[in-house]
């Protein structure tokens, strides 16, 4: 601005205030002789008198029609240039500073604009979108009326006093050109590591169109309902939404971080795990390759060790965005999710399959008959002896993997489907991540515990007393060419090609069942120890076993709770002809006249040895047989319910 414009604006408001004072001098002092001048007395223009601002008065109109002329606010006030260009053009002094004879100091805390009365005053005209609710509820009008702090932030401060424009155009305080710049006025030292090291910043500098802001991550004053009030980022609500806020712009990284552990607790609201701003950092979050970033390779080491303490390189190879579905990404870990899915896709079309034409074929033998006399409904089978097939160990081993079973299930499974409604339920709770992940943890304990039993029962009895029948023959759970031939008479006789399959001790689906667990314990206990101690085990594998490690303990979770619940409760407990529990894994034994409709062959088998007669026990009381049947029907409720979250997950992700 030239000296010569310079003072054509100084000098005309110079005059003003000289012309407005010498009035003042000689202002009539018999204006209080009609008027109540005390209001004046206490307003800022005090020092002005009437004629201050009054001062052409139209003696024929007067006193009706005295007003002051609102030009004369520019005499001395230089904000009408501004005011004309704003938004607020059509309002007139009075609008936002009060009733001309009261206007207080702007610093006065009675004044319509000071900070703590700024609020309610803009709030007359701004009431839509629920911006002053907005604003009362962030971090600013928190610091302003709860805290007392005058500096806060309010309306003005943000927006500017007399030259407010939309927030599209490029010249306001608060558009996407000049929003950084004002929130550094108070955040300076934010906005120095935003502007200099930070890839938003740096995109921001250069022009480019959508790179984020301070209000693109913090938001404003939108309203408490659209969540985009500005919060503390370490509230719990605040800090558990910021993944999602980063994924407005990061689509493929989000989704891998949300389908990882990390993701996973977070979805879940455990707001411990990690999140975006944790790795990243908020403000300096630059790219991987960059070495001042907090993810480059030389840094990973200090940025991953805030949570998980000295770390191997091992662990710091270890992929948090991992995509198992990508062999670019990892060939180790899709050749084990590609194992996985095939074995669950497998298992689960041949037993959906087998169990359909199981079903079916007893709906129509119902029909016709054929096994209506073999159902023992509770408190039946009192008057005939029950033959003992499990020994007492069995029995409890078995009441363990139920109640350990539901427990991992019950409390793993929010975890897998953390996306759905009922998960969210389920942990909304601050706290109830935590509680789950201790009950999974101390049921995984126990599972190891009977899985070691069960070893050093086999081990003692195998290979100590010499047992061979544990190993092989009709009494061994080990599969043999018979099973084959089982399952294949089975098929036949589902399609109604031959008649019902006479039993050995075991029945090739018991055998899948023993063995699902043989096999489930270590692969998915295993997999979970890796998890649960990932700086020991990193210190032996690589990084990317813990990736292999999380694919193979969820899938297997998901087949093995997802093959219990369908099939093994419809073998042992939902078929027709035993339903509505089948006692003998909880009492030891079953009805001698089951014994040898079900059983044939072992009926048979013992019988020719004399062996039988030292099989049979006393039947159940119906009182215990009501007990057991409580308990089983609380599990298989349990299980039910947990199958359909399971199907009613998978189909709704």
């Amino acid at each position: 601005m030239s000296r010569t414009s310079l003072l054509f604006r100084i000098l005309p408001a110079a005059f003003g205030a000289l012309t407005l004072a010498a009035i003042s001098a000689a202002q009539d002092e018999g204006c209080g002789d009609c008027h109540d001048v005390t209001l004046a007395a206490e307003s800022v223009h005090a020092d002005l008198g009437c004629l201050g601002c009054h001062m052409e008065l139209d003696e024929e109109l007067h006193p009706e029609e005295m007003t002051a002329d609102e030009e004369l606010c520019g005499l001395c006030h230089d904000a009408a240039d501004a005011l004309a260009a704003s938004v607020h053009a059509a309002a007139s002094c009075q609008d936002c500073h009060g009733p001309v004879h009261e206007v207080p100091a702007a610093a006065d805390p009675a004044s319509p604009v000071s900070p703590l009365r700024q609020i309610a005053s803009c709030g007359g005209c701004h009431d839509e979108h629920d911006l002053i609710d907005g604003y009362l509820t962030s971090v600013h009008g928190h610091a302003l009326f709860k805290s007392g702090l005058v500096g806060a932030p309010s309306c003005a401060r943000c927006h500017g006093a007399h030259d407010v424009l939309p927030p599209g155009d490029p010249r306001s305080t608060v558009s996407y050109q000049h929003a950084p710049e004002t929130c550094g006025e108070c955040h300076r030292f934010i906005l120095d590591d935003w502007r200099e090291l930070s890839a938003h910043g740096l995109r921001w500098q250069r022009g480019e169109s959508g790179a984020p802001t301070c209000v693109t991550c913090h938001g404003s004053h939108e309203g408490r309902e659209s969540g985009r009030a500005i919060r503390r980022p370490t509230e719990r609500a605040v800090r558990l939404g910021f993944p999602e806020s980063c994924g407005d712009c990061h689509s493929g990284p989000y989704g891998t971080y949300r389908d990882s552990f990390h993701g996973k607790f977070t979805d879940l609201g455990f707001v411990p795990s990690a999140i975006c701003s944790d790795c990243h950092t908020p403000h300096k979050n630059l790219p991987a390759d960059d070495p001042r970033s907090s993810v480059h390779p030389d840094a990973l080491a200090a940025t991953c060790g805030q949570c998980h303490g000295e770390v191997s390189a091992g662990f710091l190879s270890f992929d948090p965005h991992s995509d198992p579905r990508d062999p670019e990404r990892s060939r180790a870990v899709y050749s084990v999710w590609l194992f996985m899915t095939t074995l669950l896709i497998a298992v689960f079309a041949f037993f959906g399959l087998h169990d359909l034409l199981w079903l079916q074929r007893l709906l129509v033998g119902w029909r016709r008959g054929e096994w209506t006399h073999l159902r023992k409904k509770i408190g039946r089978g009192q008057d005939e002896p029950w033959v003992r097939r499990f020994p007492r160990i069995h029995v409890w081993t078995h009441a363990v993997i139920i109640v350990t079973f539901l427990v991992l299930a019950a409390t793993g499974l929010p975890l897998k489907f953390h996306y759905a409604a009922w998960a969210q339920a389920l942990t909304a709770m601050p706290g109830t991540v935590a509680l789950l992940r201790l009950l999974h943890r101390a049921a995984a304990a126990l599972t190891f515990g009977y899985a070691f039993l069960h070893l050093g029962f086999i081990v003692y009895r195998g290979l100590v007393r010499g047992d061979a029948g544990l190993f092989w023959g009709w009494r061994s759970l080990v599969p043999n060419a018979r099973d084959l031939r089982d399952l294949w008479h089975n098929l036949r006789y589902f399609l109604y090609r031959e008649p019902t399959l006479k039993l050995d001790r075991w029945s090739y689906w018991e055998k899948f069942d023993y063995f699902a667990v043989f096999w489930g314990v270590p692969i998915i206990g295993g997999s979970g120890l890796v998890l649960w101690f990932p700086d020991f085990f990193t210190r032996v594998l690589p990084g990317w076993a813990l990736n292999a490690a999380y694919v193979i303990h969820s899938d297997e979770a998901l087949l093995a709770t997802g093959f219990i619940f369908v099939f093994h409760f419809f073998h042992t407990h939902l078929r027709p002809e035993i339903f509505p529990f089948d006692p003998v894994i909880f009492t030891g034994s079953m009805p001698l006249s089951r014994f040898r409709e079900e059983r044939r062959l072992e009926y048979e088998r013992l019988q020719a040895s004399g062996e039988l007669a030292g099989r049979l026990v006393k039947a159940p009381g119906e009182k215990r047989l009501q007990v057991l049947f409580g308990r089983a029907i609380v599990a298989v409720t349990v299980g039910v319910l947990l199958a359909v979250a399971i199907f009613w997950s998978l189909f709704h992700y």
